[in-house]
């Protein structure tokens, strides 16, 4: 039997780590898509032979959740039919993954001829076919209207490209350079991920290495268990509202029902309605990277994430529903369904654990694809997720301007890569203070207000956000926060959008971003006059809203 002294089990665990995130600086620095080293819609991992996540660098959360069943699956696919040098590559939302635009590639790491890790980078490519640019059209009812699915296959072998597959990928996306380099970036990741696996095993053997990841798996197991058998068993419940599904407007009513029992937690979906017709539903792998997100936050938010942390965790959801579609419902904008399971496990527990969660947030990511020509003649396509705000806490006002829960480290765009890389002026961006947030004892964060002025001829636009009628939920007494919107002015006429398939644009035509304020905790009336007086001269309240929400000259006066 094979023991791991504990510096030894430092010094691996911290070699883990700064693998991952070599694997995010290269990432960042050699792909194509300002999407990925702008914003950083991309994670890396390490997992075990067995398709366990041993480390992971800090970047989107919702992919990190997805890393071990996308292994899995290809393990199941492919058994034993796997040969050093090979690299695999899938963007299935069926087999674990997300939605099409998201590729994962998979180098299974070799070492005197055993497979002693998997390495694993999913990266979001600007496109990847389907019937719009961007391939997410808001109003597909089929998965076959969303792009290009490779559902894994050997995109290396040998450690050389197959010509074939990236001639499928050349002729069926719409920026193939594009693709092809952010392939290829993600390629060196793994590749980076191997050598320095090998330099980890060339030192301690692979006894020692295997040892040590299941002595970590083992650890974060102990700690996440503990920390839920602290808490009081028993079954929190909560529901929320999706507003349409991008074919109609009809509300979306969906539920959970959180049970601690000693040291286990279950999320239990039952009773959410099936998959719907439009591109909302997510899959049964997001789903679980949802609700382990919300997870983590609960045991421990500051550690480091890998597989042992979520065994204690069972989710609980019926095939074929909004949470677990199964093909060919579409899932392009996955995030805007899985979001909100993870939004109700976090209000299911949130008067339970009042330190660790917060009021309702803007919740949906408030994408816009922006498409056409440049003045080159050549095309472009914009993506960019927006920040918004966040639900107060018990001890303090809702964060401002800061990124939908799911999504972790992503950044927004600088203002000046936007105006460089596309015909675009960015005309505004500031704090949504017009709409407010929730007031309360501690109010909700704001959002955000950005305005992109078209410079540029034959462009549309399309989009889907989420509360766009159910606004960010108080708690406590707290108000309720306030919802997104775009808006477009086209020669002094202003249209408002939610969930949107094609937005024609002319020259000068403004395509303004407005992102929700987060909701209250408390009642508003028990708000401390200088917390008021002090939002009253950042400009964040008027002196007509802070009377007509929290009665502020009257308590003053009196």
């Amino acid at each position: 039997m094979v023991v791991v002294d504990p510096v030894t089990q430092e010094i691996i665990e911290g070699k883990l780590a700064a693998t991952v995130d070599e694997m995010g600086v290269v990432m960042a620095r050699t792909s194509m898509s300002p999407v990925i080293y702008e914003v950083l819609d991309f994670a890396c991992g390490l997992l075990t032979p067995e398709g366990e996540l041993v480390a992971q660098m800090n970047g989107i959360t919702l992919f990190t959740g997805t890393f071990g069943t996308q292994v899995k699956s290809l393990i199941a696919l492919y058994g034993e039919d796997l040969e050093d040098g090979d690299i695999l590559l899938t963007n299935d939302p069926y087999s674990g993954g997300t939605h099409a635009c998201d590729f994962a590639i998979v180098k299974p790491i070799f070492f005197e001829g055993r497979i002693l890790a998997y390495a694993i980078n999913v990266a979001h490519y600007l496109d990847v076919g389907g019937s719009v640019p961007g391939s997410l059209a808001p109003n597909a009812v089929s998965v076959f209207q969303e792009g290009l699915r490779l559902p894994g296959v050997k995109v290396v072998r040998s450690d050389r490209f197959s010509g074939e597959v990236l001639r499928i990928i050349r002729e069926n996306v719409r920026l193939p350079d594009v693709a092809i380099g952010d392939l290829t970036a993600q390629v060196a990741t793994v590749r980076v991920a191997a050598r320095r696996m090998a330099e980890l095993a060339g030192k301690y053997g692979t006894d020692v290495v295997k040892t040590a990841f299941d002595h970590l798996l083992t650890v974060s197991e102990r700690q996440a268990r503990a920390a839920i058998a602290a808490l009081p068993d028993g079954v929190y419940e909560a529901t929320d509202v999706i507003d349409g599904d991008g074919v109609t407007t009809d509300p979306i009513r969906v539920q959970v029902a959180v049970t601690i029992a000693g040291d286990r937690l279950t999320a239990d979906f039952t009773g959410c309605p099936p998959a719907v017709a439009g591109p909302i539903n997510c899959a049964a792998g997001a789903l679980q990277s949802a609700v382990r997100t919300i997870f983590k936050a609960l045991v421990a938010p500051e550690a480091p994430s890998n597989e042992g942390w979520f065994r204690p965790l069972t989710v609980i959801a019926p095939k074929g529903s909004v949470f677990t579609a199964e093909k060919p419902s579409p899932t392009g904008w996955y995030y805007e369904g899985s979001v909100h399971a993870s939004e109700l496990v976090w209000k299911a527990l949130a008067k339970l654990m009042p330190e660790r969660f917060s009021a309702g947030s803007y919740t949906s990511l408030c994408v816009v694809y922006i498409a056409g020509r440049d003045g080159t003649g050549q095309p472009f396509i914009h993506i960019e997720p927006q920040h918004g705000g966040w639900g107060a806490s018990k001890d303090g006002d809702g964060a401002n301007a800061l990124i939908a829960l799911t999504d972790g480290d992503t950044y927004n765009y600088s203002v000046e890569v936007i105006e460089a890389r596309f015909p675009l002026l960015v005309r505004r961006y500031a704090l949504n203070v017009e709409g407010g947030s929730g007031a309360g004892r501690r109010r909700g964060g704001f959002g955000v207000i950005r305005d992109y002025e078209i410079l540029g001829d034959d462009v549309s636009a399309y989009c889907s956000f989420g509360r766009t009628d159910t606004p960010p939920w108080g708690i406590e007494g707290g108000k309720p926060g306030s919802i997104n919107l775009l808006q477009v002015e086209d020669g002094g006429k202003v249209s408002n959008f939610g969930r949107e398939p094609h937005i024609g644009l002319n020259r000068g035509d403004l395509v303004r971003i407005i992102t929700g304020g987060g909701g209250g905790w408390g009642e508003p009336h028990a708000r401390e006059p200088e917390y008021i007086r002090r939002d009253i001269e950042d400009g964040y309240i008027t002196r007509e809203a802070a009377r007509s929400q929290y009665g502020y000259e009257e308590r003053v006066a009196g």
